[in-house]
């Protein structure tokens, strides 16, 4: 089993290959479908160069998995699907997410909020068996309700539930989101070998430094600037919960949440055949 990486600069995310060479078979993880906001207009850039990799590689890919639905940076799980036939996977508690935003858009007629734009929800425990090797589902809420960590072997990607150790862990002030769930979440993961291997959804690089993307529990319990091994619940929750509290929201997130809560895709058109996203004056 090989992993590889691709590194959004624009919007500072990871997307995995996880691949079988002997097999040709391999699943993508939290793709990117890039937007220009000032522009609103969508292009395909890191998707080009995922799928060459793909194609190189003469991949099947059976599955695309999002790790949660991102603030951050629009989904590419539609365009995947569509090129390669795989089925879009997310976290069982997706439709908590979805009522959440569907009221704040006003969309509740047009959005399904029971996950069914989905093609497989995977609740904590469940796996999926791709070629030689097999996915479980850990349901690791906290950043968001519905967050999954996929662990492959000794491999668990994470999504956005921490970073690397000199960054610390996601926010927690979206809707549905807790410390203390995220708290435990990441207890649950240090009780993993010192060895298993954590492959994180963004590395914000800071000080500027080289980019990173994996580490391990051991090194997450030992350094990781927010929550190490000993760092009690009550201090994580009042750092958190302090720091949460002077965090901007991030800049594509009232548009891109508008299609990752639709499996990626877009709005339908309307009269002119047009896709449009809405903005909610004074919600947030």
């Amino acid at each position: 089993m090989k992993v590889q990486h691709f590194f959004d600069a624009r919007t500072s995310t990871l997307t995995y290959v996880v691949y079988d060479e002997a097999s040709h078979t391999g699943v993508v993880i939290d793709p990117v479908l890039d937007f220009e906001q000032p522009a609103g207009r969508t292009f395909e850039e890191s998707l080009t160069t995922l799928c060459r990799f793909l194609d190189e590689q003469k991949l099947s890919v059976p599955f695309v998995l999002d790790t949660h639905v991102h603030a951050d940076h629009m989904t590419g799980l539609a365009k995947i699907k569509q090129r390669y036939g795989s089925a879009t996977v997310i976290g069982a508690h997706i439709a908590e997410v979805q009522k959440a935003f569907a009221k704040l858009f006003n969309v509740e007629r047009e959005v399904a909020v029971d996950g069914s734009q989905f093609d497989r929800l995977l609740a904590d425990g469940d796996s999926l068996d791709v070629g030689p090797f097999t996915i479980h589902a850990r349901h690791t809420p906290g950043h968001t309700p519905a967050c999954s960590t996929y662990q492959i072997g000794d491999k668990l990607f994470v999504g956005d539930v921490m970073f690397m150790p000199d960054f610390g862990t996601a926010r927690c002030d979206f809707p549905g989101g807790s410390a203390e769930m995220l708290y435990d979440s990441i207890q649950r993961l240090y009780q993993l070998p010192d060895a298993t291997e954590i492959y994180a959804c963004h590395d914000y690089q800071p000080g500027g430094r080289e980019l990173r993307y994996q580490t391990t529990v051991g090194e997450q319990k030992a350094s990781n600037l927010q929550l190490k091994a000993d760092t009690s619940k009550a201090d994580f929750v009042k750092f958190r919960s302090e720091r949460d509290a002077k965090l901007s929201l991030p800049t594509l997130m009232l548009a891109v949440l508008q299609i990752n809560m639709r499996a990626g895709a877009l709005p339908e058109p309307e009269s002119n055949g047009t896709s449009y996203l809405k903005l909610p004056l004074n919600q947030l």
